[in-house]
């Protein structure tokens, strides 16, 4: 706890500091919205990369995208997205960034060891590296500055507890990346604290159709199935689909935040939801790399900065709309 407060106090410092650097009115809502308002900084032009891990048509990298975007605005960065959901890929993304001499790397750690000797290039090359959102126990290991992202274990054992809360007893939870080390700590997560059982369930989460056969089918099969946890905003629309044409009466809960979750808490198809703020993921580790190349800056003090998690319910959705429809929730 005494972590979490620390990484959200840093947070607010660094969200006061770009504030105070607006000048209100029109500007201050553009800067909110991810357009950039005001003028950039006045420091020396940087050009940072970020090398996630992310498959086709995930929207959650459009948020954190959103958030790296508008940091790069404020502080006169060129930003440099690209992905690849095989390790090997992402691995020779992360060199073709050190190639280019970019000022700062961001990268995901979701299979770890296929990073590791890339970064130490990196390392070697004077690039300073960001992680963010997976991958968290590696970072340090790994030569990077600092790490934004949630505690996937925490996150996974609050999930437990309001599956506990909501008197539900037997649960699947939905592993949509196979090998993806943060996803299999969400389950696991889930599974130290629920007093049900929990069963997980592979699925290509790339492949919409067969995700949906693969969840229809597990539901028929396993009547007494009441909870679906997904762990990506996109599969719990898949899992929605799927619980309708099943016909179980399973609830749906899932990981990290969209239009369309937010859409579905509002109808009570989904049952509830836990954001991570992929936006503060992008936003941060863009700031982050400015900070320490301008003025010797490292936000943390060698611990992760947490994004997350926090539970968001129907209760919520009149605020998360507005920000959801803008492309930073």
């Amino acid at each position: 706890m005494r972590t979490a407060r620390t990484a959200a106090a840093l947070i607010a410092v660094v969200a006061l500091a770009a504030g105070c650097s607006s000048s209100g009115g029109k500007d201050s809502e553009d800067s909110a919205s991810g357009s950039s308002g005001g003028k950039a900084a006045d420091t020396p032009r940087l050009k940072i990369a970020m090398v996630t891990h992310s498959g086709e048509g995930d929207t959650f990298w459009d948020i954190v995208q959103s958030g790296a975007k508008q940091a790069a605005s404020k502080d006169n960065v060129e930003f440099l997205y690209s992905n690849d959901k095989e390790a090997n890929g992402q691995a020779q993304l992360v060199q073709a960034a050190i190639d280019k001499k970019v000022d700062g790397i961001v990268v995901t750690l979701a299979k770890p060891e296929a990073m590791k000797d890339v970064l130490a290039k990196a390392g070697q090359a004077g690039i300073p590296v960001v992680t963010i959102n997976s991958g968290a126990e590696y970072s340090k290991e790994y030569g990077a500055l600092v790490h934004f992202g949630q505690d996937e274990s925490v996150a996974g054992e609050a999930v437990g507890e309001e599956l506990n809360g909501r008197g539900l007893k037997k649960a699947v939870c939905v592993i949509h990346e196979q090998g993806n080390v943060s996803l299999e700590q969400r389950c696991a997560g889930v599974k130290k604290t629920f007093k049900g059982s929990l069963e997980n369930l592979n699925v290509d989460g790339t492949n919409a159709p067969a995700s949906q056969s693969s969840i229809e089918a597990k539901l028929q099969a396993t009547a007494d199935i009441d909870a679906v946890v997904t762990l990506g905003a996109p599969v719990a629309a898949i899992a929605v689909k799927a619980k309708e044409d099943s016909g179980s009466k399973a609830e749906i809960a899932t990981f990290d935040l969209n239009a369309e979750v937010v859409k579905r808490l509002k109808a009570k198809e989904v049952g509830f939801a836990v954001d991570q703020q992929p936006y503060l993921q992008g936003y941060e580790a863009v700031d982050e790399l400015w900070l320490y190349k301008t003025n010797g800056n490292v936000l943390g003090g060698g611990q992760t900065v947490l994004t997350g998690p926090a539970i968001v319910t129907e209760k919520d959705v009149p605020q998360l709309e507005k920000y959801t429809a803008r492309g930073t929730r």
